[in-house]
């Protein structure tokens, strides 16, 4: 009987620890395969400038890996670990007045990796649940000002269509009975309608002016007050546009100017008009838009966090068969992330305020403006860009054949040639460059997810990706090589010889297809794209008469290294006007206007740069700025003196561009290394670097600065002038200026990295849009209306 007792106790134990390895093993499985998977997908619904306030699920995952261990090692030697004290319970302390800290205890037998996983649980969900009550509250004030700017729009909207109409008196009674008849006419079909049109109209706004308020008494979020109760009915007051202005007035040169002048100007009274109501209208759809991407990105916030935390405690319980997973989510059940519904409730009234007031009632045509459709990649795009890139591969090869073959480069006419045409059809190179560069940028921003659609200010949706830049970089290449080939074929066949006007006016054919393409109006080619540059060029040219954004001095500081298509575009001018171009023949660097526009056309981007430091200067209050225009003006001195010497030459003058040149590139080095890349920072957690980077290898950042410096040094070449046998003064020229480029796009990653830290570090998500009205009369809310900051 003693054998067959101790033979069943060996057996049970042997199944309860094959039990226990079992669950460790289902436990192990779920961590390394089911967490990548759900890893993939929390990053990619990640909004990145809120990544520092989402729940760590890496940190929770490696700590419950920690716990692994430790009940691994139990399981193989104590069997007694089975029998779990399920008494883990949750307690919520309040720290301050708002902030509440959520804190966890544990049964006696909690190992010290469960105390270390729980308190960082603990510290996280703590963490999110402040972030998420803060930013709702943000939203709530923001509904106030939405609440406050529809009032205007109704009263306006009655005001342009009825100029004689007042709400007072007789007339205010008057409204009000037209409101109640439309109610009555709503709630009972069979009621027929007020028939002039003025009078519907007037019903039409005055129903929804208070009856669809955002916010109830309460201070929460009014549900339902569409249900036809007259008893809170409220006619839209016309006497708020007594303390109201508009400032949806477009910024201009001239109203800049205007401004400027009239600054001190008292005349306060409106002119209202169906223009100026309908750029408000624009304006206050815009910001609605803006607003429900917000509420979107914070549900998606709430929603994500709360499954992530759900997920980390259910497979703690795989682990550690506590079965903690109730009552921990039941107190994230009960806190403010867990409870709180007004942010499904103000999307709710927002779309229905947004799809009546601005769609005419059109749910579909609403909901498409606020839930634009997100833009996928196109297999058409990779087709054709692939054809291209074929394409263009065999043009350079048929290029270098057609060269040796017939030794171009030993005849007498490749001087002319050099001096006439390669100056034409370099400025396509230098384009075509930039792009390839444009799209290498994009393309590292989205692998390291660099929020730049936000960053430039993109309209959700038209941005362009890498596919679709290199796919007009390569359409762009195709046609210059197109060009070459034919250049140089009518050029060199007796049938052709006679063509020598159709030869030499290839180039300037191209140059009118791509800008005729670039202002194209219809809506072909990426047409919003276009559009958006285009707008930023004007920007930049009218410095400093519009508030500089972000892409205005980005796109500023890209033309800065764009100084010899500057000048390859005064060369298409004079050799096409002022030159013998049927003969290949100029004599641009003998006019005295030729060269006075030289110095103009090479200082010009710096010039821009420079006014737009000034405005920002004078606007911002900030230092930094007059400093960095600083630097602009010793590149213009650099640039000119340079360029006097290039006429001129001289030993004085060479001296002066090796002294003023080294003076400007030592302070643009420094500008970009530590102002704009936000490196060398010496008490940085990565040293000489900064505390956040994206890129992991932090050599990366070093080589980096290194080449910037290297390039940097580019100049030396125009006022040393070296000799290569082999080249062309304008080939090598044009090697030094696609060095420039290069340095450039290398540039703009690290430029864009640093700002979108920046915002990481502020949690600046959403663009900051500009309300249309706001009161002046209020000294309380005349600030508070003028813009919402999201």
């Amino acid at each position: 009987m003693e054998v067959i007792i101790i033979i069943g106790n060996s057996i049970f134990i042997y199944f309860v620890q094959l039990k226990l390895k079992s669950v460790i093993y289902v436990a192990a499985l779920l961590i390394s395969e089911g967490n990548m998977k759900f890893w993939k997908e929390y990053l990619s619904q990640m909004l990145p400038e809120w990544k520092d306030a989402y729940l760590d699920y890496t940190y929770l995952i490696t700590l419950l890996k920690d716990i692994l261990k430790v009940e691994e090692e139990k399981g193989q030697t104590q069997q007694k670990s089975l029998v779990r004290d399920l008494r883990l319970y949750r307690e919520v302390e309040g720290v301050g007045n708002s902030i509440v800290k959520y804190e966890t205890k544990f049964a006696e037998d909690a190992t010290e990796q469960e105390v270390v996983f729980f308190n960082s649980l603990d510290y996280e969900f703590s963490k999110v649940d402040k972030f998420y009550k803060d930013k709702v509250e943000e939203v709530m004030n923001e509904v106030t000002l939405l609440d406050k700017q529809m009032d205007v729009l109704i009263a306006l909207r009655i005001k342009v269509d009825n100029p004689s109409l007042d709400m007072s008196g007789a007339v205010r009674e008057l409204v009000a009975d037209v409101a109640n008849l439309a109610t009555t006419a709503v709630s009972n079909s069979s009621t027929p309608r007020m028939p002039r049109k003025e009078q519907l109209f007037v019903i039409q706004e005055t129903e929804t002016a208070d009856g669809e308020d955002l916010k109830d008494s309460n201070g929460g979020v009014d549900v339902d007050k569409s249900n036809g109760d007259n008893d809170n009915f409220k006619p839209a007051p016309l006497e708020i546009l007594e303390h109201v202005r508009i400032n949806n007035e477009p910024e201009t040169p001239k109203s800049t100017i205007k401004a400027m002048l009239l600054k001190d100007s008292k005349d306060k009274k409106l002119k209202f008009n169906r223009k100026q109501l309908k750029k408000a209208e624009e304006q206050l759809k815009q910001v609605f838009i803006e607003f429900h991407w917000k509420l979107r990105q914070l549900k998606r916030y709430s929603f994500m966090n709360l499954l992530a935390l759900s997920k980390v405690m259910r497979k703690y319980d795989k682990i550690t068969l506590r079965g903690a997973t109730k009552s921990y989510l039941r107190a994230v059940d009960n806190s403010y992330i867990g409870s709180s519904d007004e942010i499904t409730t103000i999307l709710e009234r927002v779309e229905a305020t947004f799809v009546k007031h601005f769609c005419n009632s059109n749910r579909r045509e609403g909901m498409k403006s606020l839930r634009p459709t997100a833009k996928k990649g196109k297999h058409k795009t990779t087709f054709v860009l692939g054809y291209f890139a074929g394409c263009t591969t065999a043009l350079l090869v048929a290029l270098v054949l057609v060269i040796n073959a017939r030794k171009l480069v030993n005849k007498e006419g490749r001087i002319q040639y050099m001096e006439n045409i390669f100056p034409l059809y370099s400025l396509f190179a230098y384009i075509i460059l930039h792009m390839l560069m444009y799209a290498v940028n994009i393309y590292f921003w989205r692998c390291y997810r660099v929020n730049y659609p936000f960053i430039f200010g993109f309209k959700q949706g038209t941005e362009l990706g890498y596919r679709e830049v290199l796919l007009l970089s390569a359409g762009l290449t195709l046609l210059s090589l197109a060009g070459v080939l034919a250049n140089l074929d009518m050029e060199m066949e007796p049938g052709t010889q006679s063509y020598q006007t159709i030869t030499e006016l290839v180039p300037l054919g191209l140059l009118i297809l791509v800008l005729a393409i670039a202002f194209c109006p219809f809506n072909i080619i990426y047409r919003s794209g276009r559009f958006f540059f285009i707008k930023s060029i004007w920007r930049c040219i009218c410095a400093p008469f519009y508030k500089v954004t972000y892409i205005d001095f980005f796109l500023a500081d890209q033309l800065t290294s764009q100084v010899q298509a500057f000048r390859s575009l005064e060369f298409y001018i004079c050799y096409y006007v002022c030159g013998d171009f049927r003969k290949r023949h100029n004599n641009c660097r003998q006019s005295a206007i030729y060269n006075s526009f030289y110095f103009i056309v090479a200082v010009l981007p710096q010039w821009s740069r420079l006014l737009q430091c000034l405005r920002r200067w004078v606007e911002e209050k900030d230092g930094s700025q007059a400093y960095n225009g600083l630097k602009y003006l010793s590149t213009i001195i650099a640039v000119l003196i340079r360029t006097e010497f290039d006429l001129k030459k001289g030993t004085s003058w060479r001296v002066a561009a090796i002294v003023s040149s080294a003076i400007a590139a030592s302070m643009s080095t420094y500008w970009d290394i530590v102002k704009d890349w936000g490196l060398l920072q010496r008490h940085s957690k990565n040293p000489w670097l900064r505390d956040k980077l994206l890129i992991s290898h932090t050599g990366v950042y070093f080589i980096a600065m290194v080449l910037n410096v290297i390039l940097r040094l580019a100049w030396l070449q125009y006022v040393v002038n070296f000799h290569v046998t082999f080249l062309h003064r304008r080939a090598l020229t044009t090697i030094v200026a696609c060095l420039e480029i290069l340095r450039r796009g290398m540039w703009n990653f690290f430029r864009l990295e640093n700002e979108h830290l920046n915002n990481v570090g502020k949690f600046r998500a959403f663009k900051s849009v500009p309300l249309p009205f706001s009161y002046y009369d209020e000294g309380s809310t005349s600030k508070d209306d003028k813009q919402t900051n999201r």
